[in-house]
């Protein structure tokens, strides 16, 4: 284990923002957490875990111990007559080890392709795309108690995942000064996920991009391969690059409404892109809200909302003088006043505020 002092992170965040960690560590493996709680110094230290920095806003520099999180290794972890479980390290590419999947013929998260960040990272927000969501592919995962240093298992139902949610994002209430319960937020670290990917594979086809796509194909069944590629396509003409311009996707949630709700709003402003739901409820999509109140192509200081999608704001600055984490912020909350001035929805961010 090496601990290392005053690292910058502006290459580890996709916004790009200039910050620095006063220590971190690189962990590849459950032994190296273990190896960090081992440390009396290291162990009373609060912990920051990092992945891929893709759903974060660092505000200022992080004084906690920084976990970079760089677990490596995709493989087959088990086969059934029914399905494959695919086993990835939390370090890894997320879009790398759904290219793999398809590579190895196991086909099922080609909806996923293209978000940005680490394997790791996923079950905590529970990541999704064109009517995909990751709990509808997990199996399990492995993570180790960051108090305990043992590593334990998870399944879907203990995961507890919402709509970018899942128990990683919620702490355990306190009671009489002790903190029980089963939020994991702060307690511990994810270092394995495994995928179940069933064989009697259908395309999920319901989202109109894609069936755009499908249609001037001309395919009536396409293959896995087909959508991976359709979807990196329309991501990739609607989003702009982390690499070319800062940004960390989808800022906002998608809110949900009561059909009443959506009903008032649809009076008022009858264009608004709404998604029917299972349980009743009705999806609105927060970019075409913002969007609505004229915010794309705005700018706050060196924090923009970028041009071709309302809903992903970027980095405006350079390398040298980057966007702050407080301009990101105060655009965010610019926006989120205008919305519900304008609709009475208080849109909620989607990364994590550091």
């Amino acid at each position: 284990m090496l601990v290392e002092n005053n690292v910058s992170l502006q290459g580890c965040n996709t916004f790009g923002i200039a910050a620095r960690a006063h220590e971190l560590v690189r962990v590849r493996s459950v032994r190296d957490v273990q190896d960090v709680l081992a440390d009396p110094r290291l162990a009373r230290m609060p912990k920051f875990v990092l992945g891929g920095g893709s759903n974060v806003v660092l505000t200022g520099d992080v004084h906690a111990l920084v976990l970079k999180m760089e677990v490596p290794g995709l493989r087959l972890w088990q086969e059934t007559e029914r399905a494959w479980i695919v086993e990835a390290g939390a370090g890894e590419s997320w879009h790398g080890a759904v290219a793999w999947t398809l590579a190895q013929g196991y086909p099922g998260l080609e909806n996923l392709a293209l978000i940005p960040g680490t394997v790791g990272a996923a079950p905590v927000q529970n990541i999704g795309a064109y009517g995909v969501e990751l709990q509808d592919r997990f199996h399990s995962l492995v993570a180790v108690d960051l108090e305990t240093g043992e590593p334990f298992e998870l399944d879907a139902a203990q995961c507890a995942f919402g709509y970018r949610d899942s128990v990683f994002k919620h702490r355990a209430p306190a009671h009489d000064g002790e903190t029980r319960g089963f939020g994991l937020a702060g307690r511990a670290v994810i270092t394995h996920v495994r995928l179940l990917l069933r064989k009697d594979w259908k395309p999920e086809l319901g989202y109109l991009d894609l069936e755009r796509k499908r249609q001037e194909s001309g395919l009536l069944q396409p293959s896995a391969q087909q959508i991976f590629d359709w979807v990196c396509e329309v991501r990739r003409a609607k989003l702009p690059d982390p690499a070319v311009v800062g940004n960390a996707g989808s800022f906002f949630k998608n809110p949900t409404v009561s059909p009443e709700q959506c009903q008032d709003i649809i009076a008022r402003e009858p264009k608004v892109v709404h998604y029917p739901l299972p349980d009743g409820r009705v999806k609105l999509a927060a970019g075409w809200l913002i969007d609505a109140c004229g915010w794309k192509g705005k700018r706050v200081g060196k924090a923009g909302v970028y041009d071709r999608q309302a809903l992903v704001l970027v980095n405006r600055g350079t390398p040298e003088d980057s966007v702050t984490g407080g301009e990101v912020m105060t655009l965010a909350r610019a926006i989120q006043t205008s919305v519900y001035e304008r609709f009475g929805i208080r849109l909620e961010p989607e990364p994590v505020v550091v």
